[in-house]
């Protein structure tokens, strides 16, 4: 019986263990078609999971098209930046190794320096709390560059440490500003072009980042290469290649820097174009701001030069006096009475800018002194609807179509006959910079007539494609070759003449056709500001007058001068200095019977040959009177290379370089003039990036490292150096060229 009963509670047992197995089986089986149907555990998605276990997804970061000069010098492009960053929980660190800031006050008196912040400052991100356990520093540690990275990380700091990202990086700084534009992130930290051609061009210089995917083992081991791989390859924004000549441009930068510093003016705008092209060569405007830090920013966001339009004063008078030309009422030689001239049915004259006039004189001289008179004489001879007709002819009647955003046009004031008189010598109606710039090819030009253009191409580096080629483009032909002959003539006079308002604006060793402006500027509820110093002051210039290469127009508005004083000061602080620096840097060759100012003569002493001299000896070389500051390069016994060449002329205490092997140490270059930089860049055949005007502030490779011509070469320069000594030093200072 007892058998019978234990062979029972074994079948139950059995039975029950059965059951036990069998429903684990179905739960298992359940879970398992639970699983295969919803894909989630717990709520999470197994094939992701799987897929972040077992493919390495990994971002390839493209860049945003970089923005060339006409020479394929960078002006905008993506570079390399870190945030700093600082670990403040002590418990990451262990005794051997340190994780945290060990030490804040140390730690902001070396960093400090380096980011020329106050030690104050740092301390403040520093100090540990309960609630921070690691800090970034807001913009004085952001955006830091390579250099600027290593020479923290050779401090050797516990705690500190770096986050990777990348900027849009601008050469130049102040480099025409409202040209270019700038692009940063928004709200949303969507990267894009907020103003100037970063905007414009937007949809060609923007980015796609790619990825790619591999599968791996448990292990983190890339599977064979038949494996599934998925690759998106990264597509770079288009690179963008301007007209603008970065050498020019900084031309026009310093100069327009240089008559702010000494006469404060409201506005200056400035152009240099090549009449044979339209292809613009420079372009900017003050106010201005830093490209990088955006500081200036709020003080002016247009671009001036093509949409601040006004009444632009004498200026006008080339095209008044083209029309005249062509239409055969111009004789230069007719005398007329200057002062006033009626006009029918007005009781009021229209009256020369000195009121009373010169007496009886030519139509030429007229010209020459800028007479309202004559041109109120021609406007009328030839009648108001013929002027106009040349005044649509020469396209400034409508915008130009320059390649840049926000271009305004012109406005005509027709309605009475005063107005239509006095828009013949640039009063009553009201045109654009470039409007003017674009109607001036014409005289250039012998006739023809060119749009004026930015951009000169778009290149697609993925594939090297061109997809944008923009050529010369004429935009008509409002005048005659011997009518442009003769009003180039006309104006090479009023630089040369005697009697020339354009006097001050000869430029020694090149015949200059030019003619000055002095424009009213119109109050807003009527009539005209009054007073010294109140006008828009300008010149539209050109040479050499015979063929010109260059024209240029500039203009400045409501400078302080002294009541002694007149607009050419701040003008011709442009425009002489830009046009002499640019026909000499484009290898145009002076006009030899041209008269040279002799008075000007630099005194100082001759360079010997010292190449293949004794370091030693070459060193005592010299006048003890005006003696060359000579520096060496290298360790070497002897001299390899100079510059200046031998036979050139320094002043005294002028650096002399001397290399004696042929990669040599960089020097500290702080405190170096531009000039100075470029014997240095010029002797080593390296190719450098300027930042800045003034005196040297920084450079990116240390001195002491080996300089190797591939290395990128970045100085930043600030004006902090004390004026120069003597005229010839500045003088010296001022011929440093790019």
């Amino acid at each position: 019986m007892s058998n019978i009963v234990h062979k029972k509670r074994i079948h139950l047992g059995a039975a029950f263990l059965l059951v036990i197995f069998a429903l684990l089986f179905f739960l298992l089986i359940g879970r398992f078609f639970y699983l295969q149907a919803t894909g989630e555990v717990k709520g999470h998605n197994m094939a992701s999971q799987a897929e972040k276990k077992y493919n390495v997804n990994k971002k390839i970061e493209a860049q945003r098209g970089t923005i060339f000069d006409r020479s394929g010098n960078p002006i905008a492009e993506d570079t390399p930046s870190f945030s700093l960053v600082a670990v403040l929980d002590e418990s990451l660190s262990t005794k051997k190794v340190k994780r945290h800031v060990v030490d804040p006050e140390e730690t902001a008196r070396k960093i400090a320096p380096i980011l020329e912040v106050d030690e104050s400052e740092l301390l403040a991100f520093l100090t540990p709390t309960e609630e921070r356990k690691q800090v970034e520093f807001g913009a004085i540690g952001r955006d830091l560059s390579p250099s600027v990275k290593n020479e923290i990380e050779e401090l050797q700091l516990p705690g500190i440490s770096f986050i990777q990202d990348k900027k849009r990086f601008y050469w130049n700084g102040v480099f025409a500003s409202h040209v270019i534009g700038f692009a940063r992130p928004n709200e949303d930290g969507e990267f894009g072009g907020v103003v100037g051609l970063e905007k414009m061009l937007e949809e060609e210089l923007i980015e796609q980042d790619g990825n790619y995917t591999v599968k791996t083992d448990n292990k983190g081991i890339i599977l064979p290469k038949d494996s599934n791989v998925s690759y998106v390859p990264a597509i770079n924004g288009k690179n963008v290649h301007l007209t603008l000549d970065k050498t020019i441009q900084t031309f026009l930068e310093e100069a327009m820097n240089e008559v702010v510093l000494n006469y404060q003016p409201e506005k200056i705008i400035a152009i240099v174009a090549d009449p044979k092209t339209g292809q613009i060569l420079a372009m900017g405007s003050r106010p201005t701001f830093d490209l990088n830090t955006r500081a200036g920013l709020t003080d002016n966001w247009n671009n001036d030069a093509i949409s601040y339009r006004y009444e632009p004063g004498s200026t006008m008078k080339i095209f008044s006096l083209a029309a005249a030309v062509e239409e055969g009422v111009y004789n230069g030689s007719e005398l007329y009475q200057s002062g006033a001239y009626m006009l029918p049915n007005d009781p009021i004259p229209v009256r020369d800018h000195n009121k009373s006039g010169w007496g009886l004189i030519s139509f030429d001289e007229g010209v020459q002194r800028s007479s309202n008179v004559v041109f109120a004489m021609l406007a009328d001879r030839m009648g108001t609807d013929t002027l106009l007709e040349y005044i649509k002819a020469f396209g400034m009647d409508k915008p130009t179509g320059i390649d840049l955003p926000d271009e305004a046009t012109s406005s005509i004031n027709y309605h009475y006959y005063r107005d239509r008189i006095s828009t013949a010598f640039g009063q009553g109606s009201a045109f654009t910079p470039i409007q003017q710039i674009q109607a001036v090819t014409a005289i250039a030009n012998d006739g023809k007539m060119m749009q004026p253009y930015i951009i000169d191409k778009i290149v697609d580096p993925n594939t090297n494609e061109v997809v944008l080629e923009n050529k010369p483009k004429e935009k008509g032909q409002p005048i005659s070759k011997a009518t442009a002959t003769k009003v180039r003539s006309i104006l090479e006079s009023v630089v040369s003449s005697e009697f020339g308002t354009g006097r001050p604006y000869a430029v020694e060793g090149y015949e200059v056709a030019a003619k000055t402006g002095t424009a009213q500027i119109p109050k807003p509820g009527g009539g005209y500001l009054s007073g010294h110093g109140e006008y828009i002051y300008s010149i539209t210039g050109m040479a050499p007058a015979d063929d010109p290469e260059i024209v240029m127009y500039v203009a400045v508005e409501k400078p302080r001068i002294a009541q002694h004083e007149n607009g050419v000061g701040p003008v011709s602080g442009v425009f002489n200095s830009v046009m002499r620096r640019s026909l000499q840097y484009l290898s145009i060759q002076p006009d030899e019977t041209q008269p040279t100012d002799t008075s000007k003569k630099k005194t100082g002493v001759e360079v010997p040959n010292l190449v293949g001299e004794n370091v030693e000896s070459a060193l005592s070389t010299g006048d003890s009177g005006v003696a060359p500051n000579y520096f060496v390069l290298g360790k070497g016994s002897k001299v390899l290379k100079q510059i200046p060449a031998p036979g050139q002329s320094v002043i005294q205490a002028e650096r002399v370089l001397l290399l004696t092997e042929k990669d040599p140490p960089m020097p500290d270059m702080t405190g170096w003039s531009l000039r100075d930089v470029r014997k240095l860049t010029n002797l080593l055949g390296i190719k450098p990036n300027i930042i800045g005007n003034g005196y040297v502030h920084k450079q990116n490779i240390a001195p002491g490292k080996v300089i190797n011509k591939k290395d990128h070469l970045i100085i930043e320069l600030k004006s902090n150096r004390p004026l120069p000594v003597n005229e010839d030093e500045e003088e010296e200072e001022r011929d440093a060229v790019s």
